[in-house]
């Protein structure tokens, strides 16, 4: 599979999922610069995490005028699949390619450690390696990984969330370890403990935690595999 990683001035994990996607899962992987006008060659896009253009005016608000984004959206307009991750999900929300908007964090505090996700739909190709999960008191799988973010607060009118929820487009939640969407779990004050979204489509998907970064023993957890690895399934099937 042929993964593009997207690189704004100012992002600062494109390395850390270049290296997942190479030399921890083997696929090719390329850097895609922000000028690029044509991501046709590639399977999957992916906008990572960092501060794109410094996150003046708002997060991705700057980064949405790239002449790569043009393109992400024909790729995306195409059926082929777009992740985006942290200052990526920003992206993808001020590029209109998912609905909704980022407020700062409640606690108007940068916030950085690990948390815990309910997986809310295995109907994605982005979630579809979760099909035979071990439950937690009946529920869906849950995952552990880190969010390094200030303006993670996802909100939306009520109309948006209504359909969300219709549609089974949110993927994941911020979760207590027993799996409960809980006001001490949301780590940001999203509405209903949202942490990531995927279109009506279901091929492009954006999430404020990094599973980037829980993708080898030695960083405390492997769950940020199964979201790549779903990827992958998806491709072969």
């Amino acid at each position: 599979m042929k993964f593009g990683v997207v690189v704004f001035p100012g992002s600062n994990c494109d390395h850390d999922c270049y290296h997942v996607l190479k030399n921890v899962l083997g696929q090719d992987t390329h850097f895609v610069w922000h000028k690029e006008k044509d991501v046709s060659g590639y399977d999957c896009i992916v906008l990572p995490g960092g501060f794109s253009y410094g996150d003046y005016l708002r997060t991705g608000a700057i980064a949405r005028f790239s002449p790569v984004m043009d393109a992400v959206k024909k790729h995306a307009d195409k059926g082929k699949l777009v992740i985006g991750i942290c200052n990526g999900f920003q992206v993808l929300l001020e590029a209109g390619l998912l609905p909704g908007a980022m407020l700062r964090n409640e606690s108007l505090k940068f916030v950085c450690k690990y948390v815990t996700l309910r997986v809310e739909s295995t109907d994605s190709p982005f979630t579809r390696s979760l099909t035979n999960p071990v439950e937690v008191h009946g529920r869906a799988p849950l995952l552990r990984l880190p969010i390094a973010h200030g303006e993670g607060n996802y909100f939306a009118d009520e109309a948006t969330i209504q359909e969300l929820n219709q549609n089974a487009q949110i993927l994941v939640r911020y979760v207590d370890e027993k799996g409960d969407t809980t006001k001490i779990a949301n780590p940001n004050g999203s509405l209903e403990n949202i942490a990531g979204i995927c279109n009506k489509n279901r091929n492009v998907f954006g999430l404020m935690p990094h599973p980037e970064r829980a993708a080898e023993a030695e960083l405390g957890s492997t769950d940020g595999l199964k979201i790549f690895e779903s990827i992958m399934k998806t491709h072969k099937n």
